[in-house]
């Protein structure tokens, strides 16, 4: 039996979402089952983060007019308990920017599936198993 795990993809680009998707799949590890809710703007991961138990979000960190980056320091800023994140980069240079927007995770495109996988699926069960994101002000749950 595998838990199933809430995903916010946000890209832009719709081609972007897929991509990170396929990379990700819905069975990122035995013990582990994701669906997939999809933003394209700030305002469409509010909603959502609102509406449902988002248990990791995945960014685009080269979307525009948002970036991830800019998307992960909002989300921590802003709410008291907010999911991890990982966000997808273009450099790994940038990985400086992600610690400063205190970013759980990041991945490198082109996305490799394995990694992402297994980036993907540690994050999860570090959730599972009560760990607190990078941010958060209070406890989970």
């Amino acid at each position: 039996m595998s838990d199933t795990y809430t995903v916010l993809l946000y890209s832009d680009d719709v081609a972007v979402r897929d991509r990170i998707r396929l990379a990700i799949g819905t069975r990122p590890a035995l013990d582990l089952s994701v669906e997939f809710v999809d933003a394209a703007t700030w305002e469409e991961c509010r909603i959502l983060l609102d509406k449902y138990e988002i248990d990791l979000m995945v960014l685009d960190g080269e979307a525009s007019p948002a970036g991830g980056l800019g998307i992960a320091r909002q989300t921590k800023d802003e709410y008291a308990t907010p999911p991890p994140v990982c966000v997808v980069l273009a450099r790994a240079a940038d990985r400086w920017l992600a610690a400063y927007a205190q970013v759980d995770a990041t991945l490198i495109y082109p996305l490799d599936p394995v990694t992402t996988g297994q980036t993907i699926a540690g994050m999860l069960r570090a959730r599972r198993d009560g760990a607190v994101p990078l941010g958060t002000m209070g406890q989970l749950g």
